[in-house]
């Protein structure tokens, strides 16, 4: 029987709403690690309820749950309230109140892995170049990774666009900013290992943003696993189960914790 926890606040900062994570504990002898996931919707929607839209929970974070992790879900500030980094602030004070509190519930914050998907998968890699934050892995199912190199808006392109609303207004003028948000401009030599996987047919974010994270790692001498998935868009779309991506990160995760 696992434990749960619902609406447990990290972060409360003046003129900001609360924000809360949930955690979910698995039955066990010992001290388990700990999967801290990140939502999508493009940094601008979402919640810390949302895994992988079109999969039921038990199919996402309950098989982590099953695998013998615990899972801690987090709401981050969206654009709509803050620009970048704010929502990398507040991945950092998730991870602080895991470290903090994580024994009390039978965790073993020793061994974190990082999780996210899409906008959340971005702040995953983040949080896993972050060398203050001694994180054991990260899994980053198709996230945008390098702001610069994303596709430029067309002339029919809503605007501003969801990068372009992370940063505060077009990347070109916002260059320094864009750059402190891309992971794939942030790799260094003593990240921890890295499980990337994209759709090869998302149509939202280029699969090309996941090999320029791959390739900056490698470069910097970092591990790294990418995988392209054949038939899949953006959101594992086209996917008959997520098992097909669940599996191997799942393999990743027990590796590196251990």
């Amino acid at each position: 029987m696992s434990a749960v926890l619902r609406d447990v606040a990290f972060s409360s900062r003046s003129g900001f709403r609360p924000l809360s994570l949930d955690l979910v504990v698995p039955d066990a002898t010992g001290p388990v690690p700990v999967v801290v996931c990140f939502h999508g919707g493009g940094w601008r929607v979402g919640s810390r309820k949302m895994f992988v839209p079109g999969f039921e929970e038990s199919a996402g974070r309950g098989r982590i749950v099953d695998a013998g992790f615990a899972v801690a879900s987090i709401d981050y500030r969206l654009t709509g309230e803050a620009i970048f980094p704010a929502q990398l602030d507040d991945v950092r004070a998730a991870l602080d109140w895991v470290r903090a509190h994580g024994a009390e519930h039978g965790i073993d914050a020793t061994r974190i892995i990082v999780w996210g998907e899409s906008a959340g998968g971005h702040l995953a890699a983040l949080a896993g170049l972050d060398r203050q934050q001694g994180v054991r892995g990260a899994v980053c199912w198709y996230a945008p990774t390098d702001l610069l190199a994303f596709p430029k808006p067309g002339p029919d392109d809503e605007r501003p666009t969801r990068e372009e609303s992370l940063v505060g207004g077009p990347i070109d003028e916002h260059v320094e900013l864009a750059t402190a948000a891309s992971p794939a401009r942030q790799a260094h030599a003593d990240a921890p290992p890295f499980h990337i996987a994209h759709g090869a047919d998302d149509e939202w974010v280029p699969p090309a943003q996941s090999e320029l994270l791959a390739d900056a790692l490698r470069a910097a001498g970092a591990e790294v696993e990418l995988t392209i998935v054949p038939g899949a868009t953006h959101m594992w779309k086209g996917l008959d189960s997520l098992d097909t991506v669940l599996d191997p990160a799942l393999d990743f995760a027990r590796r590196v914790t251990g």
